[in-house]
This record gives C-alpha cells, structure tokens and sequence, in this order.
C-alpha cells in the first residue's frame, strides 16, 4: 500500500468517524477533509472544487429547485387530491408511495422520479401531522430499488450493460434486469414499508415541536367565491365533500359582510360570498387551489402585486404591545397600508363568529397573513406581532399546474431517451420556470439545500482521488485474492457486499466502472459465465443506503428529511443484507454458471 492510498484510507475513516459522531454538521466535516486532502497533496489545488461543477451535484441542487416550482403550480396538490389519503397509516402510506415511485423509476430517472414525489410526500406529512424523515428515506430508497428493474431506470445498468457490450461482444436488453430487479425491488419495497421505516432515529426536539404545533389551533378563515365561479349557483352543502377531502371543516357563509344562520348548508352560493372555514393554512391552500375561490380583502379586491411579485402566508403572534389589538383588520387599514390580508385567526380553539376582518384581534391570537413577498419584515414591525417559526407555506398558483407539469414531463422524457443531458434538462427546467412565472425568481436560491451542495462537492473529489490512487483497484484485487477457492455463491455474496461498500463512498457510476472488469475477471478465473457476476455489480452498484453520498436520491432527501449522516444505515444495513439474501439465488437461478 503506497502513502497516498495509507494517507487517503485514514482520512476518510476519519470523515466517517466524525460524521457518525455527528458533533459538527456535515458539510463542515467534508470541506476540511477537502483542505487537509489539498494541503496533503492528496487532491490537486486545481482540482479541489472540481465536485461543485460535478454533474450528481448540479442534479441535486436543481431537482431542489424544481420540485419547488412543482410545488408552488399546485401540481404537487394535483396529486396528492388524486392518488394520497392523508388518513392512511405510515406503514400503508409508505407502501403505496413506494409502489409508485419504484414503478416510475424503472422507466425513468429514479432522482427525476423522487424529484416529483417528494414534495408530495412532505405535503402529506403536514397534512397527516406527522414528520416527513418518517416517509422520505422510505420514499427515496424505493426509487433506488425500482430504478434497478430496467436499462434505463438508473446508470449503473446503462454502464454494465456498456462493459459487456465492450468486453463480451453483446449488450443487455431493457428487460433482462427485471428478474433479478423485480423480486430484489419487490422484497425491499415490503421490508420498508412493513419494518424499515421503524428503524428511523426520530429527531432531537422533534416532540417538543410536535407539541408546539398542536397548542396552533386551526385558523377560522374565509375565502371568497369569486365571479364566474363553478360553485356559483350550487348550495353550501356541495362543497362538503371536497372541504373534507382537504381536511377543511366548512363552518358557514357570510354575506354581503353578515354571516347567515339556520339551514346554511342549503344557500345557493352567489358571486362574492365566503365560505366561512376552520383549517390549518397548508389545507386551506389546498381547498383553494381545488375549489378555485379566492383570497381577496374587505373591499372585495384580490391583494396588489399577486401576479406580479407572488404572494407569502406567514404566522404570527400577537403580543400586548401590537398595533392591532382592540382592532379588526379593517379598522387598522391592514389591507390599504400594508397590501396584507388576514386570512384567519386561530383563538386556543375558540369558535369566531364573525368574519374574520371585522373580528376584534386580542393578544394572545395567531394570525395568518396574506402578503406580497418580501414584504415579511415590514409587515410585522408595522403591525408588531411576532412572526412564528417558518413552516414552508407557500401560496400555489393553480393556473400553472399544466404548464409547470408539462415542461417537467418533457424535459424527463427527452432525458430518458437519452436525447438531452440530465443535468441540462433539469437547467432548462428551471430557466421556464422562471420566464413562465411558475417560481418567483427571489425564491431561486432559497430553495436549495446548500449544506447537502458542500456536502456533496466536497466527497466527490476525495472519491476521485482514492480512485486515481489506486485505492479502489487495491480493494478490488484484494476481494479476487480473498475469494479464491470459495464456491459460486459466496463469490457472489463477497462481490456484492464489497461493491455496495464503495458505492455508499463513491457514487453509484464510479462503482459499477471499477467493479464490472473486476466482475468479468473473477467469472474468467473461475470458467464461467460472467453475466451472474455482471447483475451481482448491477444490483449491488445501485444499493448505496448506508450513506447520503452514495446516491443522489439519499443526498436530495438530506436536509428536507433533518437527517444526519448516521441515520441512514440503521434502515440501510439491514435492507442490504436483505438485497444479498434475495439476488444471490435469484442470480443463479436467473443467470445460471
């Protein structure tokens, strides 16, 4: 073993060490192995941010910021009205979505398919109430598994199949992984979704937030019917279903600013009326964007700048000192001064009974503010109130929907035929999104995770240089010199095992590059076939679950999902073990020597 590789084995295990200590946030950690790797000589200067031009950290930061622009359409809403009941249990709700997500990963790129399916499931948190870290690192290894049942569903496929075409005069067809693929994904999908999910470390503080959240009461709001409306002509009661579809209790209706009584429920509603609801903001958004009503002031006109600059909802406590207690929002002109509607007010769970602008605010409520965005800061040193933690409510735009999810469909199609770039497709993405209005310019930046972007560009030249160092050749030699003598089987079980190793270090591609010829040569030194040994590297290449940084899916769900880096193999080891359990007979069943 040379100095370099001795030097570049021991920084690493310490990177390991210290991100499993999780003392010092992660990106920290990598960046000064980054720098002790430069002044070691170990990576060259020129070469040190080379992994923050890298295409796996490109693709990170813009499925972020795309997913946003899903989000914001209202595309995100779409589906989760369509296809996810809030009310399922975690374990059915992880089965359901992983079924879905694994099937779209095998004819699509597994990081486009969580790109879309993340947002939904961090949507379906909020409204069951519960953490998304429960569901996204489910969610997320459910695209790995299902990208591994075709050609085309994630890159070490596509580069295996490549070696063999190369080495052995033959490439693999589209559906000679889904045997083997197919039953690993299958027993992987039921392992997360009966047990797997158990195996999540719950966050420090994430009781007393919980806790926090309940003492938030569901806002009394109102939204307005609009002119031209669908529901114009219809009675209240025939929005019942859809309120509770979105978890909106329809409490009443108002009238030409006077609430009505006795048998509401059978009103034919008319243009300008408001239905008087009780929600959390997130469903009131949803029932918005479903329903088609309206956030509009006391003088029935919608907030200035709505299409121009986007709109933020923001909470906020009243305090003693604030301008507006003793007052409704009407009496301190907060829609003629500031451009800001009051949505709602929640009251400790004390029903309000007259609308919501004329209600007299005390100190103590919780409001929920309707604002151009930017104006955040200037809206509460006005009114001083105390805005609450930010919860990531947005305000969706429901006239994009088709146009968001189109470009988004067209630009992952083009990729999977392999008629443009992944990375490149995703930067056009963006750039429509933001000539089309989908997502506000001034939200481009805030949407990425830039701990994760550190994170991922700095391990991503300290894989590279192990490689050049001959690290990885090392290893590989070591296994063919370990493995001498040993039956088929265990061959296939120590050939699995090592490549899944150094894919949760190096990314997937990387892997299957240094694993495949290693794969032929063993299968050559034996006398038989390579194909078992080529599908062992294909699947295990592809099962990277102890670490964020063996795949980009496990790195996209990182800061969105509060995980450290020690949370993944606690679900991770075990579902490995499983992959090898279940591939290694089906290899040879499939894949005879």
């Amino acid at each position: 073993m040379t100095a370099d590789q001795t030097l570049l084995f021991a920084l690493f295990g310490a990177v390991f060490a210290m991100l499993l200590w999780g003392r010092l946030r992660y990106d920290i950690v990598a960046f000064a192995a980054l720098m002790v790797a430069v002044v070691l000589d170990l990576v060259p200067a020129d070469a040190a941010f080379a992994g923050f031009g890298h295409p796996a950290t490109l693709v990170v930061a813009l499925v972020l910021v795309v997913s946003a622009g899903l989000e914001r359409s209202g595309a995100v809403f779409l589906i989760t009205r369509t296809l996810v009941d809030p009310a399922r249990s975690l374990g059915a709700h992880i089965a359901f979505m992983g079924g879905i997500a694994a099937a779209l990963s095998a004819f699509m790129n597994n990081v486009a398919a969580l790109a879309l399916l993340m947002p939904v499931d961090i949507q379906t948190a909020r409204k069951a109430g519960r953490a998304a870290r429960l569901s996204l690192m489910p969610l997320s290894f459910c695209t790995i598994l299902g990208g591994m049942v075709t050609l085309i569903g994630t890159p070490p496929n596509i580069i295996i199949a490549g070696i063999r075409e190369d080495q052995l005069g033959e490439s693999f067809t589209m559906f000679d992984f889904a045997p083997v693929g197919g039953v690993v994904a299958l027993a992987g999908l039921c392992f997360v979704a009966l047990i797997g999910w158990r195996l999540i470390p719950k966050a420090e503080g994430e009781g007393a937030l919980s806790e926090t959240r309940e003492r938030v009461k569901d806002y009394i709001a109102e939204l307005k019917v609009p002119a031209g409306s669908e529901l114009i002509g219809k009675r209240l009661f025939e929005t019942y279903e859809a309120a509770e579809k979105n978890d909106v209790a329809v409490l009443g209706l108002a009238r030409e600013g006077k609430r009505l009584y006795g048998t509401q429920r059978n009103t034919i509603l008319q243009a300008g009326d408001a239905l008087v609801l009780e929600a959390r903001p997130e469903a009131l958004d949803e029932f918005r964007a479903a329903t088609g009503l309206k956030f509009l002031d006391g003088d029935e006109q919608e907030v200035t700048g709505i299409a121009g600059e986007g709109l933020s909802i923001m909470e906020a406590v009243v305090p003693d000192r604030a301008r507006i207690v003793g007052k409704s929002a009407r009496q301190v002109g907060l829609a003629l001064h500031q451009r800001t509607v009051l949505l709602g007010i929640s009251r400790g769970g004390q029903r309000i009974t007259r609308e919501v602008r004329t209600t007299i605010v005390r100190s103590g409520d919780i409001l929920l503010l309707l604002m151009p965005e930017g104006n955040e800061e200037s809206v509460t040193d006005w009114l001083r109130v105390l805005p609450l933690a930010d919860r990531g409510l947005v305000v969706t735009d429901q006239r994009k929907v088709w146009t968001a999810t189109g470009i988004f469909a067209l630009a992952v199609a083009a990729a999977s035929l392999g008629l443009i770039y992944l990375p490149v497709a995703l930067g056009i993405v963006v750039i429509a999104y933001v000539l089309t209005g989908v997502l506000p310019i001034s939200e481009l930046y805030d949407r990425i995770e830039w701990p994760v972007i550190v994170l991922l560009g700095s391990m991503i030249p300290l894989g590279a240089a192990l490689d050049a160092a001959g690290g990885t050749a090392l290893i590989a030699n070591a296994l063919v010199d370990l493995g001498a003598g040993w039956p088929a089987w265990a061959l296939l079980a120590l050939l699995m095992a090592v490549t899944m190793t150094l894919s949760d270090v190096l990314n997937n591609t990387a892997t299957a590059v240094v694993a495949a010829p290693v794969a032929i040569q063993m299968a050559q030194s034996l006398g038989v076939s390579p194909d078992p040994f080529l599908m062992a590297v294909a699947i295990a290449a592809s099962c990277a679950f102890l670490t964020p940084i063996g795949h980009k899916n496990n790195t996209l769900i990182l800061g969105p999902g509060g995980y450290a880096f020690g949370d993944y193999w606690r679900m991770g080891l075990p579902l490995e073990i499983l992959v090898v359990v279940i591939a290694v007979p089906m290899i040879l069943l499939v894949w005879p020597l």
